[in-house]
């Protein structure tokens, strides 16, 4: 099931959520460019890895405490593949555009990083023992679908169904059905005892993100003056 645009319109130009879609693909392009040895081992430095966190922040690793912090915020501009990087931008674009309009840019961009944080903080937690390294947006993106939900529940968007299925389905169901998926997918891979071990989606950074926009959305003000720009 794949999102393809919605109907929900805009009051401004989404400056900040353009350049989270350019940066992301920047970063994925210099990575294309590292040799397999070098990328590992810059995904391991700035990816989030469960263990070496919570060794740092618990005083059991004699590394410095930047080691633990700046992965929080670097992983979420790393991904791991061209699907994975072309999926979370596409998301980005039906329904950042939106949430950056409803509180303005630079509120977007705070709002952003903090559910980018909360979603590795969810992975951290329910993974403490991977040695893996976590990257990719979609963590920071489902708070920004988060917010979404809540403001914008009676939007239409128009899905495809691969293979030759278009259908439009309000927001609501859209994206309820993506986060009963993940919380789903996650927790099959908990009670499997898979997640602590092995790499794949890291479905709890999906679900703490996406919980983290629903909560954090009501602190954010609507941004003054918001339809001073509409056109008809």
């Amino acid at each position: 099931m794949i999102p393809l645009r919605d109907d929900q319109p805009t009051f401004s130009t989404p400056f900040v959520n353009y350049f989270l879609i350019v940066l992301n693909v920047l970063v994925f392009l210099w990575e294309l460019s590292q040799g397999h040895r070098a990328l590992n081992a810059f995904m391991m430095e700035f990816g989030v890895v469960p263990h070496h966190t919570l060794a740092v922040l618990t005083g059991h690793s004699y590394d410095p405490a930047a080691t633990a912090i700046v992965p929080l915020f670097t992983s979420m501009f790393l991904h791991a593949s061209f699907l994975h990087v072309a999926g979370n931008m596409l998301f980005l674009w039906i329904f950042g555009d939106n949430v950056e309009d409803h509180i303005g840019h630079f509120s977007y961009l705070a709002f952003y990083l903090m559910s980018g944080v909360a979603a590795s903080a969810t992975h951290i937690l329910l993974n403490q023992g991977s040695r893996v390294p976590s990257v990719g947006a979609s963590g920071a993106i489902a708070g920004v679908l988060g917010a979404y939900f809540i403001l914008y529940p009676r939007a239409r968007v128009l899905i495809w169904f691969p293979p030759i299925f278009l259908f439009h389905v309000p927001a609501w169901l859209m994206l309820g059905y993506w986060f009963v998926g993940n919380f789903l997918s996650g927790t099959a891979t908990a009670i499997a005892e898979t997640s602590q071990t092995s790499g794949g989606i890291a479905f709890w950074a999906h679900v703490g993100g996406f919980v983290a926009g629903v909560l954090m959305i009501n602190v954010f003000r609507e941004r003054p003056h918001r339809y001073r720009y509409g056109t008809w």
